[in-house]
């Protein structure tokens, strides 16, 4: 298990939502993923100073959350009628994520976005991710292997532990990782316009249970997968949170892009790795435009 990794310093300090105890994990944030239709025969029936003071409503809410500590809210147009609107929010206590969820639903006014697909997970660290240990072991088997000028460097793994090459290459190593895990329990999503949300789960059936298979090859595998997914660096950003025991299926992977052709190019490909092919089963696929509220407001006509 990985040490926890701290919040990033904040200079506001965090006011809880309610008067009960907040409920912080151990370490990563809460991901609430949010899908509403437009009640347009019920929004017509508002006045036009009702409509507007409802707008306003809503974008104060928006302003409030987004302003609370450690807490992004993104707000985007839903392609296809699967629904009209949606939220991703990300926030470090679980109180916050509900009465923020309940607040946003209400946010127009009673009925009228109603909530057509939603999804609960949490930020987390990848089990499969290298040890420093392992680092080490990889890193003697390289060094010891290295030719200068021509000929093999000969030293004993005491020696090469020692050495300034070592720790360099150890130290770049640790803030890497000091950074990827960072990046993964408290992302800064990007205001990349295009955002897709799916989930997913791996398998049991009896020929291909990932549960089943042993730790090594499934993180043989899975480091596989992941090389295929950095071929998409500077196209695509991913975020995978866990769901496991908090939803339906066990993972909610949200994508990011400039455009749906890197969208479906990344999982196309990835369908192919063994990762895929032989063990995820995928829930339906929400395919999102950001955008800011006013701009969102118009897009679904209100």
């Amino acid at each position: 298990m990985s040490s926890t990794i701290p919040f990033p310093s904040t200079s506001a300090s965090a006011q809880p939502a309610t008067a009960l105890k907040p409920l912080v994990p151990v370490e990563g944030l809460h991901v609430v993923h949010l899908y509403y239709t437009v009640d347009h025969g019920l929004w017509q029936t508002l006045t036009t100073e009702e409509q507007q003071e409802a707008k306003t409503r809503l974008a104060k809410l928006v302003q409030t959350i987004r302003s609370h500590p450690r807490t992004q809210l993104l707000t985007f147009s839903v392609i296809t009628p699967k629904a009209d609107l949606g939220f991703m929010l990300m926030t470090p206590d679980l109180q916050d994520a509900n009465l923020f969820e309940k607040q946003l639903t209400l946010g127009l006014g009673p009925d009228i976005l109603e909530p057509v697909y939603s999804y609960y997970s949490m930020t987390e660290l990848s089990e499969y991710s290298t040890s420093e240990e392992e680092y080490k072991k990889q890193l003697r088997a390289e060094l010891q292997n290295q030719e200068e000028h021509g000929t093999e460097i000969v030293l004993s793994p005491n020696d090469l532990d020692g050495s300034d090459t070592f720790e360099l290459r150890l130290n770049e190593w640790r803030e890497r990782m000091k950074k990827y895990n960072q990046d993964r329990l408290y992302p800064n999503m990007a205001d990349w316009p295009v955002l897709c949300f799916y989930p997913m789960s791996k398998r049991r059936s009896d020929g291909n249970n990932w549960y089943a298979t042993e730790f090594e090859a499934r993180r043989e595998l899975m480091q596989g997968h992941a090389r295929v997914g950095r071929q998409w660096h500077g196209k695509v950003r991913q975020l995978i949170t866990g769901s496991t025991g908090l939803d339906l299926m066990e993972w909610g992977v949200t994508l990011l892009a400039h455009d749906t052709y890197h969208i479906k190019g990344i999982v196309y490909q990835m369908r192919f790795d063994e990762v895929s092919s032989k063990y995820a089963e995928f829930g339906d696929f929400y395919i999102g435009l950001q955008m800011p509220l006013d701009e969102l407001l118009r897009r679904v006509q209100l």
